[in-house]
């Protein structure tokens, strides 16, 4: 495995596989592609604002680490990431490493609910053993965090590189269950795919305006 991301060129290589499995269309990435892609205020965490220069000088180290490629012959640069052939990742294990890059610390439950668009995870058990497999490799991608006072769930982080930091534990109120939890997560979840949309309508938008010098 190659030296310890940054947290620059984590989020980078984060987007890049994100986005070659939410919107495979723009992939390859222009550099302005990726850095809105990298500065999105959702599905990110923590938010960030990384110039060009950051996003090229992260770029340039993948490619050295071989952990991303520029397209040849392109008039303008596009880059892909080519992590998933590195390391060998299925697609649950590169939804989970996309995931865990970009997010942070999570847990099983919440990476089941975020990777929807990615791979669709049937069941719980089903994230937690594809979480097992990438902590079995001879060099681990993945490794569960101990559980911390108040949570009732473990979360799981990646070893690529530098994480975000874990917000504090939620107080856990051990009363009846909340009859809305349910809808209430439901909606969080449409809610977030919206934003989703327009997040991609934006970066189209301005990729569009780039190429028509607007």
């Amino acid at each position: 495995m190659p030296r310890q991301l940054d947290a620059v060129e984590a989020r980078v290589l984060g987007s890049l596989l994100e986005k070659e499995q939410t919107n495979p269309e723009t992939v390859p990435m222009t550099v302005n592609a990726l850095i809105a892609a990298c500065n999105q205020k959702t599905n990110r965490e923590p938010v960030m604002q990384l110039t060009e220069d950051q996003v090229v000088t992260a770029l340039d180290w993948l490619r050295q680490e071989v952990l991303a490629w520029r397209s040849e012959g392109a008039r303008t640069e596009r880059w892909q990431q080519s992590v998933s052939r590195r390391w060998g990742l299925d697609r649950a294990g590169k939804a989970l490493i996309t995931l865990l890059l970009l997010r942070g610390p999570q847990t099983p439950g919440e990476l089941r609910t975020r990777s929807e668009r990615m791979h669709p995870f049937a069941t719980l058990e089903e994230v937690e053993e594809a979480l097992r497999r990438l902590a079995a490799e001879e060099e681990p991608l993945v490794m569960e965090l101990p559980r911390r006072p108040g949570q009732k769930e473990t979360r799981w982080t990646h070893l690529i590189g530098e994480a975000s930091p874990e917000p504090e534990p939620e107080e856990v109120f051990d009363g009846p269950p909340d009859p809305s939890a349910s809808p209430r997560a439901a909606l969080a979840s449409r809610v977030e795919r919206l934003e989703e949309v327009v997040e991609r309508l934006a970066t189209e938008l301005a990729e569009l305006k780039r190429q028509l010098g607007v």
